[in-house]
């Protein structure tokens, strides 16, 4: 249901847009908000509202405007069809059809590696979506798997054509702005000439989101974007755990040169129509007839097109001094209509990136050894793990519902366990503090924890310890009334602020609290279902690295007996 997938609006949130009412929010991105909305109609739309500093901007609102009569020319196969927008409004926006479903992101994190009727499902969804966009002349540039949403009837791509934050009008994207998520980007992407970017880059980009929700895994995953960029620069993608025709098309969509690419509808020939048809595609098909429509309509659609490359469209006046990239003309490849047929290879294919590939891998080399690597891309990585909870994939993903990364516990000496029941439960039966055996990994010093809280019994707290090693590390303890953030050293605990919760006290046995713990530098922040609590500084020189701890402490007041109990679920951690 709607409501499951958003949450409040804010003091601060327009309650109208235009003839829209704006009900919850849905997400926040580079670009601005997305809200859930009612149309006069009284059907429920998805909003999305540009940035308050974007607006002012007339060039923007020239590229917004011009954006915005693109996409609306891309037909709605398996696509979030957009309704409607207003450039001219004081705050612009868009309008787009709501999809009531989650994202491919989420189920994975939740459930594991998809079906292989329901991959496939997958895989023919986004390659309908992909032939729909490119035949419309746009190439997405943000495809992930946050961008799938998994509808009733067909998976449904969302957020093409204006879905990154627009550069400086200096029409120069430098390699710390890129725009798109580093593990789905396709190595012509690391490049200095974004006008080569073509829609190979998308395909690119499916081959990393079918992957990903066959494994549960990124291709070409690493512990930092740099890193995460020189295997997809130089490594062969890790495909296993896919098998059959499936991986094979993957591991031609991953080809590190776009010219050996299939085109996207060559991928959806070949998943719908080709005589070679994997089963488990036939039987997504049979079981769901609006994703065979949609993939039959898309065929029809691009068929005319036969083998000619679509040519960059003309700027419009109003966008002279945008380069090519900023408008989104690039080549439009489409293939033939008819059956499939085998991939066939220029035998002296174009490696226009090669040349500065090379050089991005010498300089992300001479940073490594410098110890600088990270630092390269200080926007991207702001970009990437943003406050919000909108991610790729985690270093740590567990639904804590059984027994995975987190394990049942106890200690009969202080009559406390951890025990699964609708999630992590931990229990004492008298005051006190006790921790779950969970992941012995140290994380990054610079992370983002978000964890779902709820709290059982009065006077319980549940508490996650951050950068925790050797018996110490930063305890940030969410009580029924009040937060408290301390260092936890030995058997002391000293607390260093103390946030009150009178406006909005956690009650005992309600549904769970999202909470979010970003530790960044010298700086702790802690937000509660995205509205923010407060920010701590956390500069003991004794505390600098460690394990993320989930436990039980009880209020400083609580009676001697008890018993004590929370409940934690859905723990996600990623890198900062």
């Amino acid at each position: 249901m709607a409501e499951e997938r958003t949450t409040p609006l804010r003091p601060r949130d327009p309650r109208r847009l235009g003839p829209y009412e704006l009900l919850s929010r849905l997400g926040e991105g580079g670009m601005g908000t997305v809200y859930l909305a009612r149309a006069a109609s009284g059907t429920l739309v998805a909003v999305k509202m540009i940035r308050a500093d974007l607006a002012p901007d007339d060039a923007f609102r020239r590229r917004f405007r011009s954006e915005v009569n693109r996409v609306r020319q891309v037909p709605p196969f398996c696509t979030a069809e957009v309704l409607d927008a207003d450039p001219d409004h004081e705050q612009p926006y868009l309008v787009v059809e709501y999809v009531d479903g989650p994202s491919l992101a989420e189920v994975v994190e939740e459930r594991g590696p998809l079906t292989a009727a329901n991959l496939h499902g997958v895989a023919i969804g986004v390659a309908t979506a992909l032939t729909a966009i490119h035949g419309a002349g746009i190439i997405h540039r943000d495809l992930k798997p946050r961008n799938v949403l998994l509808a009733p009837g067909s998976p449904k791509v969302i957020d093409f054509g204006i879905a990154r934050p627009m550069e400086a009008t200096d029409g120069h994207t430098h390699t710390d702005e890129m725009v798109g998520t580093v593990a789905y980007m396709a190595p012509e992407r690391f490049g200095e000439d974004t006008t080569l970017l073509t829609p190979a880059a998308d395909v690119f980009a499916w081959g990393g989101v079918v992957a990903y929700a066959g494994t549960g895994r990124t291709p070409f995953s690493a512990d930092s974007p740099p890193a995460t960029a020189a295997r997809i620069l130089t490594r062969p993608p890790d495909l296993s755990g896919l098998s059959g025709p499936l991986r094979d098309l993957v591991a031609h969509a991953l080809e590190k040169d776009p010219a050996n690419r299939p085109t996207a509808r060559e991928l959806l020939d070949l998943l719908v129509t080709s005589p070679q048809q994997p089963a488990p595609a036939k039987a997504a098909l049979a079981h769901q007839p609006g994703l065979r429509v949609a993939a039959e309509e898309a065929q029809a659609a691009t068929g005319y097109h036969s083998a000619r490359q679509l040519t960059a469209v003309a700027a419009p006046p109003e966008l002279v001094g945008y380069t090519e990239d900023s408008i989104v003309t690039q080549p439009v490849p489409v293939s033939p209509a008819g059956p499939a047929t085998p991939f066939t290879r220029d035998p002296h294919p174009r490696r226009p990136w090669v040349l500065p590939m090379a050089m991005i891998l010498l300089v992300l080399a001479l940073l490594a050894v410098a110890g600088l690597g990270v630092a390269f891309w200080p926007k991207l990585r702001d970009r990437d793990v943003a406050p919000t909870g909108q991610h790729d994939t985690p270093l740590l993903t567990d639904s804590l519902r059984q027994p995975r990364l987190w394990n049942a516990s106890s200690d009969a000496d202080e009559g406390a366990t951890c025990t699964f029941r609708d999630g992590l439960v931990v229990r004492r039966e008298t005051k006190g503090v006790f921790r779950c055996r969970g992941p012995a990994d140290v994380e990054p010093a610079d992370l983002q924890v978000q964890v779902g809280v709820r709290l059982l019994t009065p006077d319980s707290c549940a508490s996650v310890w951050l950068r925790f090693r050797g018996n110490q590390g930063y305890q940030v303890r969410i009580c029924e009334r009040n937060v408290y953030v301390g260092t936890h050293k030995s058997a002391d605990i000293e607390v260093l602020k103390t946030f009150p919760l009178d406006d909005a006290p956690i009650g005992v046995g309600a549904p769970p609290t999202t909470m979010t713990l970003t530790m960044h530098g010298e700086t702790l922040d802690i937000l509660r279902d995205g509205e923010p609590v407060g920010t701590v500084p956390v500069t003991d020189e004794d505390i600098t690295i460690g394990r993320v701890a989930l436990g039980i402490y009880t209020e400083q007041y609580a009676a001697p007996a008890g018993p004590y109990e929370v409940a934690f679920t859905d723990i996600r951690i990623w890198p900062v």
